[in-house]
């Protein structure tokens, strides 16, 4: 088995708010993978004295462990379990009622010798690779699909439509949005490689077209995922038009992962 990942602030004045885990806890165990994208709130207005790093670092390392150790929950019950386990650190000192609360986007995937399970919240990406080298990607695209106007920028979204029924959702404080997660699972034998991309790292496919989701996969395993982001970055500088970006960020926070079983 190969894991690599990396991860790459957007800018080395901000915190980098994305999180990143991947292991095979034990031999026969199988093993685990668990990607976070935190979702910057505009200044002075989330009701919460904690930074989204803070609240990525505890949500993700919950989603680690309980992945790992409780293989009996569902990744419905485990998404659902580290919510509710990270607002109760926080609940006495927080609004954890305000709509930009500190939450994130949510890759998960877990796998053992029969099954590959994965959940994905909001706009981070999971690949499939095939034995024959089919990429199938695994999206939560709600995001994508809200009529225009309802954003008012490409990073922040209204607030009328976060976590809100016919809008989109992410994981903050109320465990429930894990029913709202994409889920599934996989026979192991279908599955050859695992990717996972935060959305800043998959520019290089949504926003640059510079490949479809299989020439993602391929970038990442012949030059790793840093080989990723350094792509991803020397397009966002070259794009001084702002014809791929748009209102968007210069650059993003980026996180790629690829697991190779």
């Amino acid at each position: 088995m190969r894991i690599e990942l990396a991860t790459e602030p957007g800018s080395p004045e901000r915190p980098n708010e994305d999180w990143v885990s991947a292991a095979a806890p034990a031999a026969g165990q199988g093993g685990v993978l668990v990607l976070l994208d935190g979702v910057t709130p505009p200044v002075g207005s989330d009701g919460c004295v904690h930074s989204v790093p803070w609240f990525t670092a505890r949500l993700g390392s919950t989603l680690a462990e309980l992945s790992a150790s409780r293989r009996d929950l569902t990744l419905t019950d485990i998404l659902a379990t580290s919510i509710r386990r990270t607002a109760d650190t926080h609940r006495s000192l927080c609004d954890l009622s305000h709509v930009r609360t500190p939450q994130a986007t949510v890759v998960l995937a877990r796998w053992d010798e029969q099954r590959i399970e994965h959940l994905v919240l909001s706009d981070s990406v999971l690949l499939v690779e095939a034995p024959d080298g089919t990429v199938r990607p695994v999206l939560d695209d709600r995001l994508d699909r809200l009529p225009p106007g309802s954003l008012a920028s490409e990073e922040i979204a209204d607030a009328r439509a976060r976590n809100k029924e016919g809008g989109f959702f992410t994981a903050a404080a109320d465990p429930l949005v894990s029913s709202r997660a994409v889920t599934g699972e996989t026979p192991r034998a279908g599955v050859r490689a695992l990717a996972a991309l935060t959305d800043g790292a998959s520019r290089w496919t949504e926003k640059f077209r510079e490949g479809d989701w299989t020439a993602t996969l391929g970038m990442l395993r012949k030059e790793g995922p840093q080989g990723l982001i350094d792509r991803v970055r020397e397009l966002e500088r070259a794009d001084t038009g702002r014809v791929h970006l748009r209102r968007g960020k210069t650059h993003d926070d980026a996180t790629a992962v690829l697991v190779e079983l």
